[in-house]
């Protein structure tokens, strides 16, 4: 087997890899059963669409997608850290509430 041939092989099997994970992480979010897990979930569905766009760039020879993946990675951090100040304020007011 060539290196051309166990590469070709190596990103057929991430690929399959990758999408198992992105269905596993729309699961997650999907049933819950918390705000945390989905969070979560949607963190790492993000991280392997990230790697999944990795991937293709190797797969096609075309470094764009990279860009990509560096553009998905600045925006699924900032919406971590939304969904954490969202949690943050809901638990606020949740303790609100009981101390009424």
């Amino acid at each position: 087997m060539t290196g051309a041939e166990f590469l070709s092989l190596a990103v057929d099997i991430s690929f399959g890899i990758v999408v198992l994970s992105i269905a596993l992480g729309f699961v997650r979010i999907a049933i819950g059963p918390g705000f945390g897990d989905r969070v979560v979930a949607l963190d790492m569905m993000t991280l392997s669409i990230m790697a999944f766009c990795g991937l293709f760039a190797i797969f096609s020879d075309d470094a764009a997608f990279l860009d990509v993946a560096v553009v998905l990675a600045l925006v699924g951090f900032l919406t971590t850290l939304a969904l954490a100040r969202f949690a943050e304020r809901r638990r606020a007011r949740a303790s609100e509430v009981d101390d009424d």
